[in-house]
């Protein structure tokens, strides 16, 4: 039995997306599970030490004009 030339890509995207999907199966069988969350809640690992002086910010020069962006561009 031969597929039709017009039939063939449908076919190769058939047979990928079973290969994709088993191959997705295997890995998903393979990966160790997830161990328990602990109660005890953890700061979160992106978040930045937060100093002493109550959060005191220090001064920022700014140099040069601020940006300003351009919402419409036949004006310059």
């Amino acid at each position: 039995m031969r597929v039709r030339e017009t039939n063939r890509n449908l076919m190769l995207l058939g047979r990928f997306t079973l290969l994709s999907v088993a191959a997705a199966g295997i890995v998903a069988l393979l990966d160790p599970a997830p161990a328990p969350a602990n109660a005890a809640p953890r700061p979160a690992a992106n978040q930045a030490p937060v100093p002493s002086q109550a959060l005191a910010q220090t001064p920022v020069r700014i140099v040069g004009t601020p940006f300003v962006p351009n919402t419409n561009p036949r004006q310059r």
